[in-house]
Parts: C-alpha cells; structure tokens; sequence
C-alpha cells in the first residue's frame, strides 16, 4: 500500500521561505514522476510543480516559477518543495502526488496517490 506524508508545513510572514517533504513508501519511488498540487479555499486544486523520475524534466506553475523549487531524493524516497519569496495567494493545502507513471504529468488525473495535504499559511 502506498504512503505519502508530507510534512513542513506551517504559518509565514510574507518573503519568508519553507521547505515542504513527502516521503513515500509502498512501491519503487524512483520510477514514478511526483507532483506538488495546492487548493486555496473556494478554488479548485491546481498543480504547482512536478519532476520525473530522474529529475531532468520539471514543470513550474507561472504563479511560481523563480520562486520555488522541486527536487527529489531517489534513495530517501523523498521529493521536497523549496518556497522562497511567499505571497499571501501562496495560502492553500500542499498535497503530494505519486503518479502513474514515470512519464511527466501536471494533470491530476493521472497521479495515483495522494497524501494528506499540508498547511501553508502566509500573513500579509
């Protein structure tokens, strides 16, 4: 059974940075592109960045780009998400994502498992 528990989350002063992990179990981590999705309140769930299985292909939301930062640990079975420069919009529950495939994938559709979602909150 697959497992994603992300953790880092927590409440910012605009400009600030945090660091979320997800750390995965349950199949072969490295074969699968991971995604970071976040729903604000009163909106749909949006994807904000996701990385193949070797990291060489990364998408960024525009909302994001320069901002953040994917990465994963292959050995660790993790995959992190640096967020530097918050902005109050950033507010919203971070979920991670295991996809399907090892191929790379914003669509929410094709990702398999999900964690719990964590809380970033960001004061103006």
């Amino acid at each position: 059974q697959v497992q994603l528990v992300e953790s880092g989350g927590g409440l910012v002063q605009a400009g600030g940075s945090l660091r979320l992990s997800c750390a995965a179990s349950g199949r072969t981590f490295s074969t699968y592109t991971m995604g970071w999705f976040r729903q604000a309140p009163g909106k749909e769930r949006e994807p904000v960045a996701a990385c193949n299985w070797h990291g060489g292909n990364i998408y960024y939301a525009e909302s994001v780009k320069g901002r953040f930062t994917i990465s994963r640990d292959n050995a660790k079975s993790t995959v992190y998400l640096q967020m530097n420069s918050l902005k109050p919009e950033d507010t919203a529950v971070y979920y991670c994502a295991e996809a399907r495939f090892s191929s790379p994938t914003i669509r929410a559709d094709e990702y398999a498992y999900w964690g719990q979602g964590t809380q970033v909150t960001v004061s103006s």
